[in-house]
């Protein structure tokens, strides 16, 4: 299903599933059980040392997922390899479905893509809100799933957004370290609470205008609306976000853009770095 080239010497694949990808319990059981890892064709010992530049083979069965695929793949794809895809979310479409006959979400786009190719696996590794547009990261199998979910939470994936706020900051740069709760005075809202999840959103101020700036937003943390209820925080609402404090726009919308991904690739050992228009 996908190749994997040793990059030092002496690693073995023990070391490689366990130490280096850090794949949990299950995952290695079933790979050692199904004999999934092989060289030229033949069983790979898991405790052999392997040289570098070595190439093995992982093949398993993948479980299929259960995003109903659209008639028409619809959201652009801005990268691929065989281990995952990074699409552009359109504003106003949801990330996933929320009901089981939910049918145009993001994910049902990009299952359409993945049908498409002879696929027929695709996990989102993180989210967007619905009135955000941009850069998400998919996996297209369950090892890529396991790793990037773990990048994620050890924050090596590098997700950056582009806001404009209404006002403007009196620092150029800052972090906001605010701890996020659900509002119990509304369903969706959120609000910065001392006994909520704590959140860490870096920002960066790159644009100035009369009345409002763009900031460049960098999170540590993927806390719902975490850059919505941060900015708001400071006083500075995301301009047209009035769920939490800002005036309405024209559009009716708010403008939050999620414009560059960067990671280390597990897979391919090199630095990927991708921007959305």
């Amino acid at each position: 299903m996908f190749t994997y080239t040793i990059n030092e010497n002496g690693l073995t694949i023990e070391e490689l599933l366990r130490t280096k990808w850090r794949l949990g319990k299950k995952i290695v059981h079933e790979l050692r059980m199904a004999k999934a890892v092989t060289l030229n064709d033949e069983p790979v010992l898991w405790k052999e040392p392997l040289e570098k530049g070595t190439t093995i083979h992982f093949a398993f069965d993948i479980p299929a997922s259960n995003y109903i695929p659209t008639d028409k793949c619809e959201v652009t794809v801005r990268y691929e390899d065989e281990h995952c895809l990074i699409v552009s979310k359109p504003k106003g479409m949801a990330t996933h479905p929320n009901e089981p006959m939910d049918s145009d979400t993001c994910m049902n786009h990009v299952m359409r893509h993945i049908v498409d190719n002879g696929g027929h696996y695709a996990e989102h590794v993180h989210r967007l809100d619905q009135g955000t547009n941009g850069l998400l990261l998919v996996a297209k199998h369950p090892i890529a799933k396991s790793i990037f979910d773990r990048m994620i939470e050890e924050k090596t994936i590098v997700r950056t957004y582009a806001a404009e706020v209404q006002g403007n900051l009196r620092t150029d740069s800052g972090t906001i370290k605010a701890a996020i709760g659900k509002d119990r005075h509304h369903n969706t809202r959120r609000v910065v609470a001392p006994n909520g999840q704590s959140a860490v959103t870096h920002y960066e101020v790159v644009n100035r205008f009369k009345g409002t700036c763009v900031v460049h937003v960098v999170l540590e943390t993927g806390r719902t609306h975490q850059i919505r209820v941060h900015m708001a925080h400071l006083g500075h609402p995301i301009v047209g976000d009035t769920m939490y404090g800002a005036r309405e726009t024209a559009s009716g919308d708010y403008a939050l853009h999620a414009i560059q991904l960067a990671f280390t690739h597990p897979f391919l050992n090199e630095q990927i770095i991708v921007k959305d228009n």
